[in-house]
């Protein structure tokens, strides 16, 4: 008889150590058994929400939840364990191997056939498995052999394999509140039996608030700080462990911004920080940005993105915003952080209050979408190259007008050999005085088109 791990689960055909309960974390121990325990995620589990009905109804289909740390996914997976009939089982991406897997499906289908009892499979940090391995679940969650339940904080539709993910129903945790964090440390300081109510603690009320606001929506980290607080400090003379704001302090010390360097956070944060830069928020930005800093983001990296919204978003209408990126991503590349971050600040300021045109992305798109359709032109002969002794037999060049030869620098010609209209100017900032320019260069540049085209057709 295998022996059951801490919330009385065994996994077949392997037996575990039982971790003395003084060993648990504060986190692990205060794991909620139903979802009336679990705070949180009212999105997906408050009344009458999908999940809730199918935990609540047994109606549990293929899983994957995904979100930061400490937002109650392996929490929600151990729920459904304590409610379903099936039987439930568990394996780690971290650990767990292609034989570990073919085991747990090979007992699923003996089980299946056998007594009829199916299997929930739970499976923790599911990114964490390659491709090959992911396509060993596929032919046992495709004809219901298991019900795979699948936990991570990778958003599942870049790591987890696309058969799995159109198998599965997804849900997105969300990291905990203030307020969410607070009732877990109250609930941890009351439970005797679970969590530190056996103690005499008194915990001061802007003590627990620092713990919920720095852990940063991650109940794990809050309560295993709360756990270090009381283990650590010395009883006072009345016998009670005092909590104090100091002593929170010590035990969460830095915030721990979430914030991957390869992965969801690390795209989404600088997704905001363009948008935000984009509508002209420079307060929304330079948070953004110093997050970014303060996570030990690479200065090239925003740089580099600083460059291309300068150009895609600010364009012709302020040209200087181009500049100041340019500029900002050279003084990165000399300087580093913490000197380069005041140059990208201010290259950052000044493209989200610039005018904003994005004609320039907006007229290369629309050429580029020309040429793969198919509209391929011939350079015009006038227009080809002439530096070479042959070629004024081949007529090329001939006719060719040299704008700086003309008033204004400015000669009408075809440029093209065809009606095409990509560039259409707003009147945005600087791009106002350039299209009054352009148009009028239009007219006459259409009109010498219009002529060639006349002589094609005679």
């Amino acid at each position: 008889m295998p022996e059951p791990d801490l919330f009385g689960f065994a996994s077949e055909g392997k037996t575990e150590r039982k971790t003395e309960p003084k060993f648990i974390p504060l986190s692990a121990r205060m794991r909620p058994l139903t979802i009336d325990e679990f705070v949180g995620q009212t999105h997906i589990l408050g009344k009458g929400q999908l999940l809730r009905r199918a935990i609540e109804s047994d109606r549990i289909q293929s899983l994957i939840f995904y979100g930061p740390p400490g937002t109650g996914k392996t929490s929600l997976a151990y729920i459904i364990a304590n409610q379903t009939k099936s039987r439930f089982e568990r394996l780690s991406g971290v650990e767990s191997n292609v034989s570990d897997m073919r085991r747990v499906l090979s007992a699923a289908a003996n089980r299946l056939e056998n007594t009829g009892q199916a299997t929930i499979l739970f499976i923790d940090e599911i990114h964490r498995f390659n491709k090959a391995q992911q396509d060993v679940l596929l032919p046992d969650v495709e004809n219901g052999t298991v019900r795979l339940i699948g936990a991570t904080t990778h958003n599942p539709f870049f790591f987890v394999n696309s058969p799995l993910v159109s198998r599965s129903q997804i849900f997105e945790l969300k990291p905990l509140t203030k307020e969410d964090i607070l009732e877990l440390l109250h609930r941890a300081l009351i439970d005797a039996e679970r969590g530190l109510g056996g103690m005499k603690i008194k915990a001061d009320k802007d003590a627990l608030e620092h713990l919920a606001i720095m852990s940063d929506g991650d109940a794990r980290k809050a309560l295993n700080s709360l756990e270090i607080a009381a283990l650590t400090t010395p009883p006072e003379s009345d016998g009670f462990i005092h909590i104090t704001l100091s002593v929170a302090e010590q035990c969460i010390q830095k915030k721990a911004v979430v914030y991957d360097g390869d992965e969801d956070a690390h795209y989404d944060t600088i997704s905001a920080f363009i948008k935000s830069m984009r509508g002209g928020d420079p307060d929304a930005a330079l948070y953004w940005l110093a997050k970014m800093i303060h996570a030990g983001e690479d200065p090239r990296f925003i740089t580099r993105r600083l460059m291309i919204c300068a150009a895609e978003d600010v364009g012709l209408a302020d040209p200087m915003a181009l500049v100041l990126a340019v500029s900002a991503h050279q003084s990165a590349e000399f300087v580093g952080f913490p000197e380069a971050q005041i140059p990208i600040a201010e290259a950052t300021i000044y493209i989200a209050t610039a005018n904003k045109s994005n004609s320039a992305y907006l007229a290369i798109d629309a050429a580029l979408n020309d040429i793969k359709s198919g509209v391929t032109l011939s350079v015009p002969d006038h227009l080809k190259d002439a530096n070479y002794s042959s070629a004024k037999k081949l007529g090329h060049g001939e006719g060719y007008k040299y704008a700086h030869d003309f008033e204004n620098h400015f000669v009408p010609q075809d440029y093209l050999g065809a009606f095409r209209r990509y560039y259409e100017p707003t009147e945005q900032g600087v791009e106002k005085k350039i299209k009054e320019r352009y148009l009028k260069w239009r007219e006459k540049l259409d009109a010498e088109k219009a002529k060639n085209e006349q002589k094609k057709g005679m």
